[in-house]
């Protein structure tokens, strides 16, 4: 191979926690209904993970089932990019506590804090580690346990969020073979950056001996403000995404989004002209998993069919910071773990 390598995807994963929480269920605990979440965001349930369940162990879980079905039968891995706003602890970073349950050995791993653009962020490094000739085979994991920062009667973010983990292997290859990834659009406007946040336990709202626990601690979101940004965003994002491949949208046979909201979704598909039914959507069962969202999907997708070697994939996402990230790919024919 000659030339700067880009990055072939090698296979997908993905592991959620066992409780289901549906609709029906949150209504018990706050003043909301089945038919006001569906016809807000098209969730019916989420998951939640159990006591002692944390974003570790939901990313080595999820990881598995990627190499796993690693196209290629491959196994080994150069660096681990782990993508979460809800880390198992400040200090240190979750990935390299992931590389050693899986027994990766010393490779280079470290996470990286984007919110729900987090896997196109950690996606995006990936390939720069490649590119850089410093990796040759990168897991990248998305990895959230979103409960943990919810208000449980917030209606604004509790009926919207749920917890799991994806991951996706990557390796070093021609831009020309299937899997390969293209140029990524990644961006960020921290001048509304309080339109979701968590300020508890930072410098903003550090701790304290005796502190008890604010509603500083938990997601605050502006869901309307976040709406009326994300599509436009997002939209622009994928179309420079596009333009960089050389790919015109009328090529794209599937987007991946980020799964905040169904209605952001097909919003998307009406800004950028595509018909929904290219659009993959598994937020009605999944929720919205944050940095997880995306590999998630990536994985039910390919289980369900709704991608197929040789599909032109746009992948987009939008989140706090704000921050925002697209880039495409050509699906491989990849094995079902």
């Amino acid at each position: 191979m000659t030339g700067v390598p880009a990055m072939v995807l090698t296979g997908v994963g993905a592991h959620l926690p066992a409780q289901v929480v549906t609709n029906d269920d949150l209504s018990e605990v706050m003043d909301t209904s089945d038919e006001w979440i569906r016809t807000r965001t098209g969730i019916r349930e989420r998951r939640r993970a159990a006591p002692g369940e944390t974003s570790l162990h939901l990313a080595v879980e999820a990881s598995r089932e990627a190499l796993k079905a690693t196209a290629d039968g491959a196994t080994d891995v150069d660096a681990v990019v782990l993508a979460t706003m809800t880390p198992d602890r400040r200090c240190p970073a979750t990935a390299p506590d992931v590389a050693a349950a899986l027994g990766l050995g010393r490779v280079a791993a470290f996470d990286v804090a984007a919110i729900c653009s987090g896997f196109v962020y950690a996606a995006a490094t990936a390939q720069g580690l490649i590119a850089a000739g410093t990796a040759r085979r990168v897991l990248v994991i998305g990895t959230e346990v979103m409960s943990e920062v919810l208000y449980p009667t917030d209606r604004n973010t509790a009926v919207i969020f749920g917890d799991g983990a994806g991951a996706v292997g990557v390796r070093a290859g021609p831009p020309d073979e299937p899997g390969a990834f293209g140029p990524f659009d990644l961006g960020a406007d921290g001048e509304d950056s309080d339109l979701i946040r968590v300020d508890g336990g930072a410098g903003r709202a550090p701790l304290t001996p005796g502190r008890p626990v604010t509603r500083d601690d938990y997601l605050v979101m502006d869901g309307r403000a976040v709406y009326r940004r994300a599509i436009p965003t997002m939209a622009a994002s994928s179309r420079a995404a596009l333009a960089r491949r050389g790919w015109a949208v009328d090529d794209v046979d599937a987007v991946i989004g980020h799964q905040a909201n169904v209605r952001i979704l097909d919003g998307l598909c009406h800004e950028l002209g595509v018909d929904t039914a290219r659009s993959v959507v598994n937020i009605d069962a999944v929720g919205n998993t944050s940095a997880a969202s995306i590999p998630i999907a990536m994985a039910h997708a390919h289980e369900r069919g709704a991608v197929a070697a040789g599909d032109k994939v746009l992948l987009t996402a939008f989140g706090g910071g704000l921050t925002w990230g697209s880039t495409t790919l050509t699906w491989p024919d990849l094995p079902i773990a």
